[in-house]
């Protein structure tokens, strides 16, 4: 080899050094993201793409209100190029969000109005317990698609600040997303159709749902799915049932379903799941939200007699 071409060769081995070592977030391994847990990490991955690297604080089956953080997580989200979080419904996370001082971060309850908790029928004096001391606003947003959308919206723009050079990449990304979501929100829509409005739930967390699509939750626990109903409450609930005409009780993946099979077979109706999304787990009626949620359309559909 001539001195030439070993000079050339060398050139062009700084080069793709360089470049290795550049790119979004100044690696190749882009910009570091951490989610504080499933529906969040489910919309940075899909505006993000492969410009992203995304963990998710809340591990698979784990119940994410319960959730406690080791040292080492907390010090991810110092690092961390983007923290994705809502306050008030992970008590852990906010505290070390506080603490860490994260580049930047989106607080998704400042971006999507929180509902105060409601019930959708009167279930008496025992309908909260503790659980309204809980939690001041309902924080399950995300099961609204057009919540979605929202917090969508919100990650593309941190996205395409954080990182200028990929920002039609990011606007591409959720734009896909936003149209699955538009299909997935019409979709829903079609529930008002449905004979039968009411539905049973162990974990009250289709509250924003049950808004948007004009049904009537009722549920036997309240926000927390770890609450322990009364049977002052099973009671009601029971009552509620019969008056409603509701077919099914729905239960969750990541919580015992031994309530609602108890009402379930005290009543003789059917059981069925009707998942938070608070994470995906081999139990999960699809692999990503948008398949979870569909599940979810499938079951009301069934249960609502939609025909």
């Amino acid at each position: 080899m001539t001195l030439r071409a070993a000079a050339a060769v060398l050139a062009g081995a700084l080069t793709l050094s360089g470049c290795s070592s550049s790119g979004a977030g100044g690696s190749t391994d882009g910009l570091d993201v951490v989610a504080a847990f499933y529906p969040f990490q489910f919309v940075a991955e899909q505006v993000g793409g492969d410009l992203v690297q995304v963990t998710n604080l809340t591990q698979p089956g784990s119940e994410p209100h319960d959730l406690e953080l080791t040292a080492q997580q907390t010090a991810s989200l110092g690092q961390a190029d983007l923290v994705l979080y809502q306050t008030g419904f992970q008590a852990a996370v906010d505290d070390a969000v506080a603490q860490s001082a994260p580049k930047a971060s989106i607080d998704v309850a400042s971006i999507v109005p929180l509902a105060d908790p409601v019930e959708s029928v009167d279930l008496g004096e025992d309908d909260a317990g503790d659980d309204d001391e809980h939690f001041a606003k309902d924080p399950h947003e995300w099961l609204d698609p057009r919540n979605m959308i929202t917090i969508t919206n919100a990650v593309r723009d941190e996205l395409s600040e954080l990182d200028a050079e990929h920002a039609e990449q990011y606007r591409a990304n959720a734009d896909t997303l936003v149209e699955r979501l538009t299909r997935l929100d019409a979709d829903f829509a079609a529930l008002g159709e449905c004979q039968q409005k009411t539905f049973v739930t162990t974990h009250a967390a289709f509250g924003y749902l049950a808004t948007r699509y004009g049904l009537n939750q009722i549920g036997i626990s309240g926000l927390s799915p770890d609450e322990e109903p009364s049977p002052a409450r099973i009671a009601r609930v029971q009552q509620l049932a019969r008056d409603n005409g509701v077919t099914t009780i729905f239960y969750e993946t990541l919580v015992s379903d031994k309530v609602a099979s108890s009402i379930a077979g005290d009543l003789g109706l059917a059981t069925d799941v009707l998942d938070p999304l608070e994470g995906i787990t081999d139990q999960s009626r699809g692999d990503d939200y948008i398949e979870v949620m569909e599940s979810n359309l499938a079951a009301l559909r069934t249960a609502n007699r939609c025909g």
